[in-house]
């Protein structure tokens, strides 16, 4: 006769691989499931200015002010398994010194499927700065509309959902008056 204990381990074994079978089988269903999200990024204007750099006060450093518009149906990435999107507009470049650069500056977090249809016009959120100092001889930027998608089981999951047609040049810099 089998004591309570082993009973308790038969049943407990059989339950946490029956879990272990299910979350698999939900997670490799996730990326067959998965849409493809449509959107549009339009950059209004670029406009650079020089001024102190934050950490050096006797520093100069220049900073790049981006006004854009977002337009994004994001809903095909939702299904039963999305917990959350980080969706984020990034811009890449190349400096003079030959260093790429990705700079995130405008993210938000889309938590429910009536939230994923973005329409944004807008600034920078977070300051975008080359770190070299200047952003004169940097190649021209491609702006990029792109997403996180978070599942409540699985892996994370990058992708694009837009990019602006022609890359954009860096004006040349002004004085900021304050």
């Amino acid at each position: 006769m089998h004591s309570i204990y082993a009973r308790i381990n038969n049943v407990s074994a059989t339950l946490s691989t029956t879990i272990m079978v299910l979350l698999t089988a939900i997670a490799l269903s996730s990326f067959i499931f998965t849409g493809g999200p449509t959107g549009s990024v339009e950059v209004t204007s670029v406009k650079v200015f020089s001024g102190e750099a934050r950490r050096y006060p006797h520093r100069r450093q220049e900073y790049a002010f981006v006004n854009f518009n977002i337009t994004a149906d994001l809903t095909p990435l939702f299904n039963w398994n999305t917990k959350q999107l980080f969706v984020y507009l990034e811009a890449e470049y190349t400096n003079a010194k030959g260093v790429r650069n990705e700079v995130v500056f405008w993210d938000r977090i889309v938590r429910r499927k009536e939230d994923a249809v973005i329409a944004v016009s807008g600034k920078n959120k977070y300051p975008f700065r080359e770190v070299s100092a200047k952003f004169k001889n940097s190649t021209p930027a491609n702006y990029t509309l792109k997403y996180n998608l978070m599942p409540f089981v699985g892996m994370l999951t990058y992708g694009e959902a837009a990019r602006v047609t022609e890359p954009i040049d860096f004006p040349l810099a002004r004085e900021r008056v304050e």
